[in-house]
């Protein structure tokens, strides 16, 4: 990932709100001079849903002015409005929120209630107005949700930021009693944390894992309490969330061996009360000494972005193109065998 910097002035700034929806109009007829029959709106339903959904492959805010052409194409595709969070079709994630100069928060008086956000593939910035911002703080940003704390009670809420649907969950106040004897548990150290979700029919599950103290918490859109996980947790570094799982570089195994140990963590299976994170991926130790290593998301994949020498001055990116299998599910392939 580069650290690029984009002068403002070569950047466009636009609102994700659509135009009001019109009728579809043909050009003009060249001898008569007057209009033909609208024929966009008389495309069939099958069609206009086909397209809508190839269009909402690409961009969330795409799909919406799509919807904006005319009545007939709004009627004929489901409204993102409702179904902003717990749908992961309408999921803004390649979208960013965009920090703005001089330290303006979020919410901050002179942003006006507006936010900037930034789209990662045409580099295209929006303002948005979220006046929220007013009395929550954002802890974390999941598939382009918004993860908030409510200042008052350390309510949990998600927010999409285009749509503004909502899934409201517990404050983190209710771990307190499940943390173990002896941990700090100010809301200040909990708010260092990585953020897991997964939808499924209908309903949200959200993993949290905390980056002060080794912890994993769960909760979902039908609780009304945080649930700590009895998860053995290697000392990894900040854990990366992608397609609902949380992937972590264990930290000790690099200072011991130099070999990074990539361990993964699924929000859907919580449930198994002595889950443990499974080992993914090992480095071999004959290959390279690392000194440090960190996730990276990109394209859907994971790389592992490692500095290697003394001075750490050296970064070598790493993807994975092979994988590892039980041998109890494949008996007939041996170690070492490439299939």
């Amino acid at each position: 990932m580069h650290g690029t910097t984009f002068p403002a002035e070569k950047r466009r700034c636009v609102s994700p709100s659509p135009p009001p929806a019109t009728r579809c109009l043909a050009a003009r007829d060249a001898g008569s001079g007057a209009y033909s029959r609208p024929t966009w709106d008389s495309l069939h339903g099958d069609l206009v849903r086909l397209v809508a959904s190839g269009v909402l492959a690409g961009d969330l805010l795409d799909y919406v002015r799509f919807r904006a052409v005319c009545a007939h194409w709004r009627s004929e595709t489901l409204s993102p409005r409702g179904h902003g969070v717990v749908d992961p079709r309408f999921h803004p994630r390649r979208w960013m929120m965009f920090p703005e100069h001089r330290g303006l928060y979020p919410g901050h008086p002179e942003l006006g209630g507006y936010i900037r956000f930034f789209n990662l593939d045409s580099g295209v910035f929006v303002r948005v107005c979220l006046p929220l911002f007013r009395s929550h703080c954002i802890l974390d940003s999941v598939h382009g949700l918004l993860l908030q704390q409510r200042d008052k009670d350390a309510a949990i809420r998600l927010l999409h930021p285009f749509t503004r649907d909502i899934v409201d969950l517990p404050p983190l106040t209710t771990l307190a009693a499940q943390m173990p004897e002896g941990t700090d548990q100010s809301l200040r150290r909990m708010r260092f944390i990585s953020t897991s979700a997964s939808f499924a029919a209908g309903v949200v599950t959200v993993l949290l894992t905390f980056n002060k103290f080794e912890g994993v918490a769960v909760d979902t859109s039908l609780e009304t309490q945080w649930t700590m996980l009895g998860l053995e947790c290697p000392g990894w570094s900040y854990p990366v969330s992608l397609h609902g799982k949380l992937y972590a570089v264990d930290i000790a195994a690099i200072n011991v061996t130099g070999a990074p140990m990539i361990f993964e963590m699924d929000a859907a299976h919580h449930h198994r009360a002595r889950a443990t994170p499974k080992l993914i991926f090992t480095c071999p130790e004959d290959k390279q000494r690392l000194y440090s290593s960190d996730l990276v998301e990109h394209g859907s994949e994971i790389l592992v972005v490692s500095r290697d020498d003394d001075f750490l001055s050296h970064i070598t990116v790493y993807r994975q193109r092979n994988i590892c299998v039980s041998s109890k599910a494949f008996p007939t392939v041996q170690a070492n065998t490439i299939v």
